[in-house]
This record gives C-alpha cells, structure tokens and sequence, in this order.
C-alpha cells in the first residue's frame, strides 16, 4: 500500500491539468518500509520532452531533487507522470524504461470524465498496482 495526502493528489491533478494535453512529471520522496510507502513530499518537475506521450526529467533538476530530498532524510520512492488521453496503467514505454524494480510509478489519466490517479511497481517487464490510501 502506498499512502498519500489527499493534498498531493490535489496538487499532482492540478500539475496534469494544467500541463495537458502534454504530460506531466515529478518526482516522489518519502519513506518506506517492507510493507507501506509514504508520500512525504512531492517535486513537479519539467517534461523536457515537452510531448503529450511521453516525458524526460531535466537532470540538473533532477539533481536538485535528489539533494533535496537526501538533505531532508527521506529516501527517493519514485515518479509520477500524466497520460492526458490513455488509461492510468504503465505504457510500453513506461515499462521499457523502468529500469529500478523498488521505483513507485504513480499515474494520472485524463481520459475520462474525472483524473484517475493509480500507482504500480514495474518489474521485469510487467507492473502490479499498488492499493492508494488517500489521506486528509
């Protein structure tokens, strides 16, 4: 399970709506255990790729993330990223470029009538979505 505040939700929608039909992305940091993630905090970043299928982190920014993450002593948990017009599951493209089977890969479709937001472990070609516990 994978818990978050309903505030990072809110604020991870907003960042897709706002940036659609491109896709969005951030980063997610916080802490972990076996068996629960938390969502600490979350890091909109650029999509470099600037494109409505796919996305590229800045990596000086990312960097900066990275720093700011460890000096907070929370541990990197993973990214998020939209797909403006397709379902909330990993894409191909997603999953070939899931290179860290301990990454979350949080995502937010568009498609429908309201955001859906979903989260999924990536590993070694397929993905299994993780339980989202919404916190206020």
């Amino acid at each position: 399970m994978i818990a978050i505040s309903k505030e990072h939700v809110d604020k991870i929608i907003q960042q897709a709506l706002d940036h659609s039909p491109v896709e969005c992305c951030g980063m997610l940091a916080g802490t972990f255990s076996e068996e629960d993630v938390e969502v600490v905090d979350i890091y909109p970043m650029r999509n470099v790729d600037n494109s409505p299928e796919h996305f590229s982190l800045d990596p000086e920014e990312q960097f900066q993330v990275f720093y700011s993450i460890r000096d907070r002593g929370l541990k990197m948990l993973g990214n998020y990223h939209s797909h403006p017009a397709t379902p909330a599951r990993p894409s191909e493209e997603d999953i070939r470029l899931a290179h860290d089977p301990n990454a979350v890969y949080m995502i937010v479709s568009l498609a429908g009538q309201e955001p859906v937001l979903k989260c999924f472990f990536i590993r070694a070609g397929n993905y299994e979505e993780i339980p989202i516990l919404v916190r206020d």
